[in-house]
């Protein structure tokens, strides 16, 4: 399975760094915390609650491609980007390291867990939950959000009738679904067999409409159907993505992504 293309997330990740400045306005960072960003990608949010006086973040990512991209600053056409510099203005630069949200390397260690658009891609989210429970210091926090129940099933679903049809169905035997998209009732349940207390979990709409066939088509590919095109070779990929856009350009609303976003907050005990 090949990796992210990291300086194109970065470039076209707009709705996921929307997403997670929403997110972020709700861990509202104090003064002398620590704070691990899970799934950091390219490190666009990372770096900006890292401008927090004092506050100490660590970055962490599976994807070498996208830490590589987060550890240089870069983005496309900016060469050190405004956000590398703002944070060395204001506050401390973010760390960066290469680990598995679901057996992370610490203990004890955080004031908070911050997370956006990553727990979807993580298979076993008991295993997620009790690795972040045990990364949190006592009171510590979790607040995160990722793809919920019926995220992208109007995409999806046209993705699977084209993998089952007899164009496609032969580099489609062995498929396993990549995303993980849960339910408020299940996570709940994790959360509390984890040890959390306090916890509020929801799932909203959040639908993302682009504004022309080439934007969509391309983000799409980069994003949301990556691991499907590694299946095919160029022409093929090329002809699936223009199926997948041309049945989107249809829809009312055009061109827009179903999304549903999963939101999590939670809180370790004393003990």
């Amino acid at each position: 399975m090949s990796d992210w293309d990291g300086a194109k997330y970065h470039r076209i990740s707009d709705p996921q760094l929307a997403w997670g400045r929403a997110v972020a306005a709700r861990l509202a960072p104090s003064a002398g915390e620590r704070i691990l960003d899970l799934g950091c990608g390219t490190g666009r949010l990372t770096a900006e609650i890292a401008r927090t006086p004092r506050v100490r973040v660590v970055g962490l990512d599976r994807s070498a491609a996208m830490l590589q991209v987060a550890r240089t600053g870069q983005s496309s056409g900016e060469g050190e980007t405004s956000q590398a510099r703002g944070v060395e203005a204001v506050g401390h630069a973010p760390m960066y390291v290469r680990g598995d949200g679901a057996a992370l390397p610490f203990v004890n260690a955080f004031d908070a867990v911050f997370s956006a658009a990553t727990f979807h891609w993580i298979p076993d989210h008991q295993r997620l939950f009790d690795s972040v429970f045990g990364a949190l210091k006592r009171r510590g926090r979790l607040v995160a959000q990722a793809g919920g129940v019926g995220n992208l099933a109007t995409l999806y679903g046209r993705a699977r009738d084209l993998m089952q049809s007899p164009e496609y169905t032969q580099y489609f035997g062995s498929w396993s679904d990549p995303t993980h998209f849960e339910n408020v009732r299940d996570t709940e349940m994790r959360l509390a067999r984890a040890g959390f207390h306090d916890f509020e979990v929801t799932v909203v709409a959040a639908p993302v409409t682009f504004a022309d066939a080439d934007a969509y088509s391309e983000f799409v590919a980069a994003v949301c159907l990556r691991h499907q095109l590694d299946r095919l070779a160029a022409e093929r990929r090329d002809r699936f993505m223009r199926q997948i856009t041309d049945t989107a350009a249809a829809d009312t609303p055009a061109l827009t992504l179903d999304y549903w976003r999963l939101n999590i907050l939670a809180r370790k005990g004393d003990d």
